[in-house]
C-alpha cells in the first residue's frame, strides 16, 4: 500500500510533466499554476523538488523555465548562469 509520501510524490512528477507541457504550449499562467502546486505539496509533505524540475523553473516567479523562450543559459567558469525573464539568476556547478 503506498504511504502519503509516495502518493505526494507521484503528483509532483504529474504536476511536473503538466507544467513543462502547458509552458511549451505557451500558457504560462497554467504553467505557474501547475509550479506553485508541486512546490505547496512538496513543502507540506517535506520531500524536495526532483533535481530536473526544480532547476527548471524559476525561484523567484514560478515560471517554467524554456531556453531560448523565456530563460537564457551560458557558462561560466564551473558553473552555469540561467537568467529568467524576470531577471532572477540560478547558478548550477558543472564538471
Amino acid at each position: 500500500m503506498p504511504t502519503e509520501d509516495d502518493v505526494a510524490a507521484e503528483r509532483i512528477e504529474v504536476l511536473a510533466a503538466r507544467a513543462r507541457e502547458a509552458a511549451r504550449a505557451d500558457q504560462t499562467e497554467r504553467a505557474r499554476r501547475y509550479v506553485r502546486l508541486a512546490r505547496r505539496i512538496a513543502q507540506r509533505h517535506r520531500l524536495s523538488l526532483p533535481k530536473s524540475f526544480d532547476r527548471a523553473t524559476c525561484d523567484a516567479c514560478d515560471r517554467y523555465l524554456i531556453p531560448g523562450r523565456n530563460a537564457r543559459v551560458r557558462t561560466r567558469d564551473g558553473h552555469v548562469v540561467v537568467t529568467c525573464e524576470c531577471g532572477a539568476q540560478q547558478r548550477y556547478p558543472y564538471d
